[in-house]
């Protein structure tokens, strides 16, 4: 029986390069567009059986799939005392399954599952390789197969196609994006301490405006005609709220000035008040229309609202008024902070997601304050607490925010509060601008790393010794 015949290097270089009609962009001239079966050694995954699988420790922890993987090492829980395929020191470790490309460096010996592979390769630079994954990662979908979980086969990483610098380039791309992400991480680092500290200084601001100490000074200065009880008598009578609790039910949780009532809120406001019979509106008139998405939770402003015919939302939608407070009441919409004024309606009425509550104020309260009370993390913290239903649809009930304990200040200091927290409100205007930093910060990553495997870098040397001999050197090796 004759022996297989022997490739050349020509056979094996014409295999390993990626035709010039198929290269993605151009490299410099001493790189290699070049299949990734042709530079390295790929080694898939077979998981042991769940008899040999175990969490106490072996000389072989198991790296199923991307739960097994830390920032840079593997983190296994599990290990086996029969190993199927096994990794080096050094390789490449890539998730191929479900979720696809997370990538680690193995640091000792693993027993690799069927939800990875192992690359390795003694003249490709390991970090270099593991930024390219970093790089094509959200591509790798559309080459994968399945069903049920996508995956990648051993094929579809052979034919991965790579641009291919010089080892010394290679090792000089992969120390450079390693130094600029040390410094996006740190300054990613920086911006969260910047939005915790934005964050608490404002909850303090409102903690004190519903005590009564943000208007201190302000209330030794004015003279206030009417208190708070007798704003609450005037809401029972004028509204007829059937207050029928007494006033000494109520156990109240911090003190309060002395011209403030401790009331519950659904004693001063209407929550989800019945709808209002609307004359004279046809079905083919447009009207505001307020999704959930259209609330910002960083703001609590409503954008983008859409607009709807009347026969489209007179049924079976949420309905308000001008001026409602519109109050998130699904997990996680509510924890985020999706609470906003209904402002500029369409005829001054509109429908919106089921999912809200409504809250409607009268003179007698400034609807701006009962916004910032229901914004404030302090008052979401203790609604989720108070939450009902099943994991993942659960709900603030209606009767959370009917009994919730609220200081209710006369009604020219909640004029005054609320003109206070407008001037500090500035707070989530940075916020917002350190958020929108944040995603510039994370595009930029994205930028190094499309630079890096463009040579533009400035890394580049063109008197390295051209990559198709490094190439050569691999091919023959293998």
């Amino acid at each position: 029986m004759s022996k297989k015949k022997q490739k050349s290097m020509e056979e094996l270089l014409e295999e390993a390069l990626v035709p010039e009609e198929e290269q993605p962009y151009k490299v410099p001239e001493n790189w290699v567009w070049s299949k990734l079966g042709g530079i390295v050694t790929i080694n898939m995954g077979q998981s042991p059986k769940g008899e040999y699988t175990t969490t106490e420790k072996t000389d072989y922890p198991l790296i199923g799939g991307p739960a097994d993987m830390g920032e840079t090492f593997p983190n296994t829980v599990r290990y086996t005392t029969k190993p199927t395929k096994l990794s080096s020191p050094g390789e490449l470790i890539i998730s191929i399954r479900a979720t696809l490309g997370k990538v680690n460096i193995s640091d000792k010996v693993y027993c690799l599952g069927r939800g990875v592979a192992g690359l390795s390769s003694d003249q490709i630079d390991m970090l270099y390789l593991r930024y390219y994954f970093d790089l094509i990662k959200d591509d790798l979908s559309n080459i994968a197969n399945g069903t049920t979980f996508l995956q990648i086969s051993k094929n579809d990483i052979e034919n991965i196609k790579i641009p291919l610098p010089p080892i010394n380039e290679q090792k000089r791309i992969a120390e450079k994006v390693e130094r600029l992400f040390v410094k996006i991480d740190e300054a990613k680092r920086l911006i969260e301490e910047v939005k915790g500290s934005f964050e608490l200084r404002w909850e303090s601001i409102l903690d004190k405006a519903f005590r009564g100490e943000l208007t201190k000074k302000w209330r030794s200065k004015s003279s206030i005609i009417k208190s708070a009880d007798d704003i609450f008598k005037e809401i029972q009578n004028v509204y007829k709220k059937k207050n029928k609790r007494d006033e000494y039910e109520i156990n109240p949780p911090f003190p309060i000035p002395q011209n403030w009532r401790w009331v519950r809120l659904g004693d001063i406001v209407d929550i989800n008040p019945a709808r209002k019979k609307l004359e004279d509106i046809e079905d083919i008139q447009s009207c505001s229309f307020i999704p959930m998405p259209s609330v910002n939770d960083k703001t609590g402003e409503i954008e983008n609202p859409e607009i709807r015919k009347y026969a489209e939302v007179k049924k079976g939608y949420t309905f308000f008024l001008e001026n409602d407070i519109l109050f998130a009441k699904i997990t996680p919409c509510m924890e985020n902070g999706k609470t906003a004024i209904a402002h500029n309606l369409i005829n001054g009425f509109g429908f919106g997601s089921t999912e809200f509550h409504v809250i409607r104020t009268n003179p007698y309260i400034n609807t701006k304050l009962i916004y910032y009370l229901l914004r404030s993390k302090k008052f979401r913290m203790e609604a989720k607490k108070e939450m009902t239903g099943a994991v993942g649809q659960q709900r603030v009930p209606k009767s959370f925010l009917e009994n919730y304990l609220f200081p209710l200040p006369p009604k020219a200091e909640q004029d005054k509060i609320v003109e206070l927290l407008d001037h500090l409100h500035v707070k989530e205007v940075e916020i917002s601008k350190i958020e929108a930093l944040e995603g510039e910060i994370d595009s930029l990553r994205q930028s190094i790393l499309n630079k890096a495997f463009r040579g533009e870098l400035g890394t580049n040397d063109p008197t390295d010794e051209h990559a198709i001999e490094l190439l050569k050197e691999v091919l023959k090796s293998k």
